[in-house]
């Protein structure tokens, strides 16, 4: 009975909670609408990020598929970062992923010719939005 709890505890001890799929730091900003104190809070603190894929609980090299956006009309693609994984509009995918600041300086990196736009927050409610350039400026 110990084995099987102590099995179930490891399982889940590798998976954030869900009060973890958010940064304070990152809402308190887009709040006050600080472009200085957003690029501080993606620098140093985690970014919710949607899924189309969330990853394989076994496999920690397996992060997910990120969900994009691509504009039917003009085929922009758009990445969507969140405060926090409430703010995320229930017309997106369900998954949301918790991601560094390293991940997100290599795939804005990774992804420069395709992503045109970043949007936090897009359905508020403090929405911001920048250019994949602008927040690798601040990530650097």
């Amino acid at each position: 009975m110990l084995e099987v709890m102590a099995a179930k505890k490891s399982k889940s001890a590798g998976k954030p909670a869900p009060e973890e799929f958010r940064s304070d730091a990152l809402a308190q900003a887009l709040e006050k609408q600080d472009i200085a104190a957003v690029a501080l809070a993606l620098r140093h603190g985690n970014t919710v990020v949607p899924l189309l894929r969330s990853g394989d609980r076994d496999n920690p090299l397996d992060g997910g598929e990120v969900w994009t956006f691509r504009d039917p009309n003009t085929g922009d693609v758009a990445l969507l970062l969140f405060s926090d994984a409430k703010n995320k509009p229930a017309n997106l995918p369900p998954g949301v992923g918790i991601y560094s600041p390293e991940w997100l300086r290599q795939f804005l990196e990774n992804h420069r010719e395709t992503i045109t736009t970043v949007f936090l927050d897009i359905a508020g409610p403090h929405p911001m939005q920048a250019s994949p350039d602008e927040l690798l400026k601040a990530l650097a």
